[in-house]
């Protein structure tokens, strides 16, 4: 925001702003009939149904722009909305973009956001179909609406898991979280001594499932292949312990969590034992990994099992058991959802 180059925002006005960073924009779904430039974006959903989700990013809650470049914040902002849609086994088709923007911002800078949502529109072959601008006194907001379709009968809910259900994940757990304890630790550095470097050797796994999160499209089509369709599912946002919370509660269930399944990366362990914090409540209640978490039926098991990069962790049990993690020697503790709450975390950049 101190380049030399920087243009005022002011200059263009808000519709100059829009006609600027819209002004490329190729639809590419058959169902965006019409886009940016008219009083409303016209989706024709050809007989599916329509889903639609909305994510609110506040600076100082949910980013901290000293640490988190432009263009990763602009491609997270649209995955988080599109992971939303691939935990009801939809696809995300469009989205809508507005901005709240104070005058710390140059245009330069806007436009770096936009070219993250624009990557991230391309790689997931979604199109900006609309948005607003406005002017902020406190920081940056995005908020990003989301609308995706699926088949009905093919929707998978958060509500509708059954008792005895394998509960399952993709990909590994925590790692997002030991990313942000690194960059908050390097920035703590950076306040007492601005001439230190930033210590990130091999830890660019863990920063970029901070920085720039992946949704996980390909398990749908994964599960589809072989003829498995979970019970219920929901993506991994606010940390393990809270999101099966959400499924049990729905569900009206308990269930057994087995610490020793947990999948869990390397570098996450030996950074969790670094800051001397026990890797699995990194991995319970971390939260922004953006796996899918899924229940499937027992008679699914052999379709599953040796499916690499998808954990079977435990199983839901009837509601008066209660929600329950069993550790490696054999203690059984209850549940605490203790993940990512904005309005409980306000005072931190999760």
């Amino acid at each position: 925001m101190n380049d030399p180059k920087r243009s005022e925002i002011s200059e263009l006005g808000e519709f100059g702003l829009i006609d600027r960073l819209t002004k490329n924009i190729k639809l590419k779904n058959k169902g965006s009939l019409v886009g940016v430039g008219d009083d409303a974006a016209v989706i024709d959903n050809r007989e599916r149904l329509t889903l639609v989700s909305t994510d609110l990013l506040v600076e100082g809650i949910h980013f901290d722009i000293s640490y988190t470049p432009l263009r990763h914040l602009g491609y997270k902002a649209a995955i988080v909305n599109f992971s939303d849609i691939y935990a009801m086994n939809g696809i995300p088709e469009q989205i809508t973009v507005s901005l709240a923007i104070s005058n710390r911002f140059s245009l330069e800078a806007i436009e770096e956001i936009y070219e993250g949502i624009y990557l991230a529109c391309e790689t997931y072959h979604v199109d900006l179909v609309g948005g607003d601008t406005s002017s902020s006194l406190s920081g940056l907001f995005i908020s990003i609406t989301v609308i995706g379709s699926a088949v009905e009968g093919e929707i998978i809910y958060r509500n509708t898991a059954k008792e005895n259900d394998l509960i399952c994940v993709s990909g590994d757990l925590g790692a997002a979280y030991m990313g942000l304890m690194v960059l908050e630790r390097e920035k703590q550095v950076f306040k007492v001594n601005p001439d230190m470097q930033p210590d990130l050797e091999g830890m660019d796994y863990i920063l970029e499932r901070q920085l720039k999160p992946e949704a996980r499209q390909d398990i749908g089509k994964i599960l589809k292949g072989i003829g498995v369709k979970p019970t219920a599912m929901i993506d991994i946002s606010d940390g393990l312990a809270s999101d099966i919370r959400h499924i049990c509660q729905g569900s009206k269930l308990g269930c057994q969590i087995f610490t020793e399944k947990l999948p869990v990366d390397a570098v996450t362990i030996r950074l969790a034992e670094e800051f001397q914090i026990d890797p699995y409540t990194v991995v319970m209640n971390g939260g922004e990994d953006y796996e899918l978490l899924f229940t499937i039926t027992q008679g699914d098991y052999d379709k599953i099992k040796e499916i690499i990069g998808i954990s079977i962790i435990g199983h839901m049990t009837d509601e008066s058991s209660g929600m329950n993690l069993l550790t490696k020697d054999g203690m059984s503790v209850a549940l605490k959802a203790q993940g990512w709450d904005s309005l409980k975390n306000s005072g931190n950049s999760n």
